[in-house]
């Protein structure tokens, strides 16, 4: 099915949002020259910040949302290639055991969807105050690299650290694996918070990010999606592209437009505004990426 019989689809059922473009431009000739290299169209779903386990007036379908995000996802008209879930996959909690129990339900109810391969990146309510053990657990590790169809995926761990810092190691692991890339690959990088200091007042940065960044820059195809400020937000570092993702459980408001970060007022009149997930066109021959923003629906 092609890219506008899916859009179409989603129109007409409900499901259809904004679509943003990033990348960058290209002549007819040059794409022609990729595609005959080996690179292949695609596309995948991102969904971030279901905070399973909260519980509060924001959301008071808060145990109602990610399956229905599950149930819109398996009802797609041609599957993903992948799933990633950008963190925050459980919400926090003190109580080592209850953690554990809300990640066996996430990874239960994710279970469900029908897609072949789903990824998952911790966030900080998973992973700041175990360093990552519990995730680890059920998910596997908070920092790799996958390849698909010609593009590059790189998953960044900027939570595990409760300074909100990626780190030496993972650093130099992140230069290592960069230096195995040529100048012109098409790379995708997966984190939980920004790498760039989008608003550090209300912890919408990583420390270190801007060291990430510069390695990141000495590639001339770089595209990052992330989570953590439950909203969409697209913002440039040089040529490199940041796209935010909406959460499945609350909106947050835009950077300093309230003096403190709390959640959106759940409305009954509009419920699950705010709330949604996207799917991402990738097109690797011209290093392009067409965001389609997809809202929860009620079911």
């Amino acid at each position: 099915m092609s890219t506008f019989d899916r859009r179409q689809f989603l129109q007409l059922t409900g499901y259809g949002g904004a679509v943003f473009m990033s990348g960058l431009n290209r002549t007819a000739q040059a794409a022609e020259a990729m595609a005959a290299s080996g690179y292949d169209d695609f596309y995948f779903v991102q969904l971030s910040d279901t905070h399973w386990g909260f519980e509060g007036n924001e959301n008071p379908d808060a145990r109602g949302t990610l399956p229905k995000a599950v149930a819109a996802v398996n009802a797609l008209p041609k599957p993903p290639d992948f799933v990633i879930f950008t963190g925050d996959l459980t919400h926090t909690t003190d109580d080592p055991k209850e953690r554990r129990k809300r990640m066996a339900e996430v990874q239960r109810m994710t279970g469900e969807l029908t897609v072949k391969t789903v990824h998952y990146i911790p966030g900080e309510h998973d992973a700041s105050l175990d360093g990552g053990r519990a995730f680890k657990e059920f998910f596997g590790a908070t920092h790799y690299t996958f390849d698909h169809k010609g593009v590059h995926f790189i998953v960044l761990d900027n939570v595990s650290d409760p300074a909100a810092k990626l780190g030496d190691e993972q650093l130099a692991w992140l230069a290592a694996d960069l230096k195995t890339q040529a100048s012109d690959a098409r790379i995708v990088v997966f984190t939980h918070r920004p790498l760039f200091d989008l608003y550090p007042q209300w912890d919408w940065a990583t420390r270190d990010g801007a060291r990430a960044v510069e390695l990141l820059s000495a590639h001339a195809n770089v595209t990052v999606f992330y989570g953590h400020i439950h909203q969409e937000h697209h913002h440039m570092t040089g040529h490199i592209a940041h796209h935010s993702a909406k959460s499945l459980i609350f909106a947050l408001p835009v950077a300093a437009s309230q003096p403190k970060r709390t959640p959106l007022p759940w409305d009954p009149a509009q419920p699950y505004r705010g709330l949604g997930f996207r799917e991402v066109e990738a097109e690797p021959s011209q290093a392009r990426y067409a965001i389609t923003e997809l809202p929860v629906q009620k079911g």
